[in-house]
């Protein structure tokens, strides 16, 4: 497939022709260059632009997200195709046409992992600065560089081959976007800025674990305790930890001893090694199990078994030379 892409584009910015050449060869798209700001050359692309407009976005409607908006337009796509005759097979409908020729279409391989990639210092508050706005990563982050890839809708940080930290794009400016989760290593050393540090002031935790931290504000050491169950979030899950308080709250208690006891008590033991023997180990003649020898032991000295007294069972004999 074809398509007619501005000159403009393409040129200066080797990393953005790099991601442009993957793109396409993603979709299997043949660019064709347009001289800039010569709409004629490709009118036919410019005046789809139009007509889309025109048919789906007047009145001009309003979203939360992108993802909504693709929804939205898909729905409003797929009625459109059901409901109009095609331009030029006038007996059947867009979407029957669309049906007829998807055997022959190019399947859809998903999504292209197109992203703008810039590098990043972490400041000693456990924050990048990406287009005028501040996103938090991981405390262990702190003092190496970071690669922010941004797309669309997400932001991502990855450090070592790993993501640290990844939240939804903001727009505007000047916004600081945090995540609680990336502040608990901080914790364990000031337990204290649990109760008023900015990202914990907006933090929406499930209601036990919010139950369990107002009883806990008002213990001595209850800052060290909720500090304790919220670590345990990173290794058992958010959803292990609310059942876990949930529970604890059922027995009328409260302790992080207590809730971190559940969540161990409910973790799934590790799969068994699977080990495998080798030939030379392997029992050329394995022993059967036959317990009769043992009654042996209890044979009276003319050949009869002793039965069990009432008191309790019988004692083995012993000496016999049987074992």
């Amino acid at each position: 497939m074809k398509t007619a892409v501005d000159a403009i584009f393409v040129g200066k910015d080797r990393a953005y022709n790099r991601r442009f050449q993957q793109m396409c060869g993603h979709y299997l798209v043949d660019p064709v260059a347009c001289t800039p700001a010569s709409g004629w050359e490709k009118g036919q692309v410019e005046n789809q632009v139009g007509v889309i407009r025109r048919r789906f976005f007047v009145p001009r409607p309003k979203f939360k997200s992108y993802a909504e908006l693709n929804a939205w337009l898909e729905d409003r796509c797929l009625a459109y195709a059901k409901a109009n005759k095609h331009p030029e097979l006038r007996d059947k409908t867009i979407w029957e046409v669309f049906e007829e020729e998807r055997p022959s279409l190019v399947p859809y391989v998903g999504p292209f992992d197109g992203f703008h990639a810039v590098p990043a210092s972490v400041s000693k508050t456990c924050l990048v600065r990406f287009d005028k706005n501040r996103y938090s990563v991981d405390a262990r982050a702190v003092g190496r560089p970071v690669e922010i890839r941004a797309y669309a809708a997400r932001l991502e940080c990855w450090q070592d081959g790993q993501i640290v930290g990844q939240h939804e794009r903001a727009f505007g400016r000047d916004k600081t976007i945090f995540d609680p989760l990336h502040y608990i290593p901080v914790l364990a050393r000031k337990p204290g800025a649990l109760r008023n540090g900015a990202p914990f002031k907006e933090w929406d935790l499930p209601l036990p674990i919010r139950r369990v931290w107002r009883k806990l504000e008002r213990q001595p050491g209850g800052d060290r305790q909720m500090v304790d169950i919220l670590a345990a979030v990173l290794t058992d899950g958010l959803d292990a930890v609310d059942a876990a308080c949930a529970e604890a709250l059922s027995h009328n208690v409260h302790s992080a001893g207590v809730v971190l006891n559940i969540l161990a008590r409910h973790r799934e033991p590790p799969p068994p090694l699977t080990i495998t023997t080798p030939d030379a180990l392997k029992l050329a003649c394995e022993p059967i199990a036959d317990c009769n020898r043992y009654d042996s032991l209890r044979r009276q000295t003319d050949g009869t078994i002793r039965r069990n007294r009432c008191d309790g069972e019988a004692a083995a004999l012993r000496n016999e030379g049987c074992l």
